[in-house]
């Protein structure tokens, strides 16, 4: 690395031999990030080619106030979604406002009293246990009468076949199958393991609804789950469709009549998806959709450089360095609170925005354990920007995802390491302490 380079990350307190350890590093993942680079050409054509079909033009970038009726960049929006996704419908609104909020509306308008839900991949995240019910929460869909049933991987994160058919009876309406891991040290399921899911569970209950929470995982390879069988794919444009630039929103992409319920649930029987205005949002999210392959590539780089940063000084991660990729999240395990938090607060460090500030874990609402959060971001929660967070409760991992650039997230990689060796939870020769 050339001196004047050098100077720049040591005025980010990036000592010498930290620095020539991510340099050895990124040299090794050269062919790694060439590959990368080559599913995010793919689906750059592939978002390119549906704008073109649905014929967006600069009035899509328009958009519209009050009611929001007749509104072509919405609509053509939701066209271009349903195009890349594979699907009859899509619903692409700045009125969802989370991932979470998506997933509930999904939920919600899909399921009726006396149905069942099953989760066939264990414990969903979070914060969906007070969608569900799992937790006792206010408009829950346990108040509504709806019951879930989840079914746990294996020990070996296989599916559990046989506890699956058992599970699935006359009430199942809904099986949700979430892609990434969550907050759990599991693996990520690949595109072509949910569509192996999903057809097993046809072939028991045809009539069932199979719906993915898409979370962190669009344009990670170039097929989605809309391609292998989900009814649903559900997903926030704060991750990465949104290539960083949508302020709000989330999507639904799938079968015409799931999409339907769930417009008549975000606004009202009988208005559904004719009425929401896009309020000056729509050149964000357009532009963002064009540069999310990309964006996504570099966060997985990120994630991969991460990966084989601290697998190779003795920390468990998640994938591990070598392991194919499904979403941008990286998992490592440090095994106590100070770790996790010398992590995060590395990562703010390394932010462009808000870099001055010190996160600590918190009481946040939806998790049932203090969760410390890093996010220096321009558009505030968006992980598909240079973020970490963890629940402070063991086996104490840290989740890393996001950076719009790989630089981005080089830089902050390497100042969670520096922050580590600053606290003597790692050595300075790059061994993990006991």
């Amino acid at each position: 690395m050339n001196t004047e380079l050098s100077k720049q990350y040591g005025l980010f307190g990036i000592s010498e031999e930290v620095l020539a350890y991510g340099e050895e590093v990124s040299a090794s993942l050269r062919e790694r990030f060439r590959e990368i680079d080559e599913t995010a050409e793919y689906n750059q054509l592939k978002v390119i080619r549906a704008m073109q079909e649905c014929g967006v033009s600069e009035a899509c970038l328009l958009g519209t106030t009050g009611y929001g009726y007749n509104d072509l960049g919405r609509d053509t929006l939701e066209k271009v979604y349903a195009h890349i996704f594979h699907t009859q419908a899509a619903l692409v609104r700045p009125q969802i406002t989370c991932g979470t909020h998506a997933l509930a509306l999904a939920l919600m308008s899909n399921l009726r009293p006396g149905d069942e839900l099953l989760s066939p991949v264990g414990k969903p995240y979070d914060t969906l246990e007070e969608v569900i019910g799992i937790r006792p929460s206010k408009g829950s869909l346990k108040e509504y009468g709806i019951s879930y049933r989840q079914v746990d991987l294996l020990e070996n994160g296989a599916f559990d076949y046989e506890g699956i058919k058992a599970a699935i009876h006359d009430r199942t309406r809904l099986v949700t199958i979430q892609r990434s891991k969550g907050y759990q040290t599991r693996p990520t399921l690949s595109v072509a393991r949910i569509g192996e899911l999903i057809h097993f569970i046809k072939e028991i209950k045809p009539d069932v609804i199979c719906m993915v929470d898409n979370c962190y995982g669009e344009f990670v390879e170039t097929i989605e789950p809309t391609n292998v069988g989900a009814d649903m794919a559900v997903g926030s444009l704060i991750k990465n469709p949104g290539g960083g630039l949508a302020p709000i929103g989330g999507y639904i992409a799938g079968r015409q009549d799931c999409v339907e319920n769930a417009a008549y649930r975000l606004t009202s029987p009988g208005l559904g998806k004719e009425v929401g205005a896009s309020l000056g949002v729509l050149p964000s999210f357009y532009q963002g959709l064009f540069l999310a392959p990309v964006v996504t590539a570099n966060a997985l780089k990120g994630a991969v450089f991460a990966a084989n940063i601290y697998e190779k000084i003795g920390f468990p991660v998640i994938p591990n360095g070598t392991e194919s990729r499904h979403d941008i999240i990286q998992a490592v395990t440090f095994g106590s609170p100070e770790g996790v938090i010398a992590f995060c607060q590395g990562i703010q460090a390394a932010s462009a925005v808000d870099s001055f500030v010190t996160p600590e874990p918190w009481d946040m609402p939806g998790y049932d354990s203090q969760v410390i959060m890093a996010a220096g971001a321009f558009v505030s929660g968006s992980s598909i920007e240079l973020s970490a967070d963890g629940p402070i409760a063991p086996p104490y991992a840290v989740y890393f995802q996001g950076g719009l650039t790989f630089p981005h997230a080089k830089l902050g990689i390497l100042k969670t390491l520096q922050n580590l060796i600053d606290r003597r939870i790692v050595s300075p020769d790059f061994c993990r302490l006991a």
